[in-house]
């Protein structure tokens, strides 16, 4: 039989309407934004001036892009560590409770349901000095000097953002935790049991190993996420007080937007992309050399 050599029509006309779609709105962007980066534009106006590397220069010399960075790396390493570990022990005890395990999934799960946007605005009430939830609770069992400015203080700005981001995120990363903790074979751990290994070993030494895999995803997943936090920290604080909580992200959107710097906005967007690349690049190979092939 000869084989068809080549797309037919009907392949094509499959293919077309996801093609069109994926260079119009993934393929075009990027490379104009690439072109906008070398450029002095306010996105608005139809001058576009071409300034060469003026953009970058500025970037690398920019105290403000490099507090951004640095924002943005504690934010990002925070979040990534302390909601895995949170995660983690969501899906044991759910792994593990005898009663009631459908309810406790439930529940863990639901701050993922919650928008970006209503979860800053709960959390925003929740640390208000006068009336939210935190300082309320302080005065009320008598520790009423240890009331804070929760989102004020700029010692705690990041920390009490990056518990926003943990509360709503870790309910995602404990059902794929949860599925791989499920895979774990009990023979293994039953013959550990025999031979006179502890919970701690057999965690240690057999459940960590076997659900390494969910390791590289969580961790990968994470790390994304908090290179690109916006809108906790757009409802919240704005990137305040002062530059504090201003991460990368947040300032492509406000010298791009807000200050009618589209080109060097632009030049930030492609600077974290290839951040994002270097270190999911490299997170991946780290993690992956220390997955057990199953």
């Amino acid at each position: 039989m000869k084989q068809k050599k080549g797309l037919d029509k009907v392949t094509i006309a499959f293919i077309a309407p996801a093609f069109i779609f994926f260079t119009l709105f993934i393929i075009v962007p990027t490379i104009s934004s690439v072109y906008y980066s070398f450029t002095s534009w306010d996105g608005i106006s139809p001058n576009v001036k071409f300034i060469g590397l003026a953009n970058y220069k500025e970037i690398f010399s920019s105290a403000r892009f490099g507090n951004a960075l640095k924002n943005t790396v504690i934010l990002t390493v925070f979040i990534s560590i302390c909601e895995n570990v949170m995660a983690l022990v969501l899906a044991l005890i759910v792994d593990n409770v005898r009663w009631g395990k459908n309810a406790f999934r439930s529940a863990f799960y639901l701050p993922v349901l919650v928008s970006g946007i209503v979860s800053g605005f709960i959390w925003k009430i929740m640390y208000n000095y006068n009336f939210g939830t935190f300082n309320t609770i302080l005065k009320n069992i008598g520790l009423e000097d240890a009331r804070q400015d929760w989102l004020g203080n700029t010692s705690l700005t990041l920390i009490m953002i990056g518990l926003v981001l943990i509360w709503k995120g870790a309910g995602y990363y404990m059902i794929i935790y949860l599925a791989s903790l499920q895979s774990v074979s009990t023979d293994l751990l039953e013959a550990a049991q025999i031979d006179g290994a502890t919970a701690i070993q057999r965690f240690r030494h057999i459940t960590i190993p076997m659900i390494s895999g969910a390791f590289t995803i969580n961790f990968t997943l994470s790390l994304i996420n908090g290179l690109k936090v916006f809108d906790q920290i757009n409802v919240m604080t704005d990137g305040g007080p002062g530059f504090t909580s201003e991460t990368l992200v947040y300032l492509l959107y406000k010298v791009g937007f807000n200050e009618g710097r589209q080109g060097f906005g632009t030049a930030v967007g492609i600077m974290l992309l290839f951040i994002i690349i270097i270190l999911n690049t490299l997170q991946q190979k780290f993690l992956r050399s220390r997955e057990v092939q199953m």
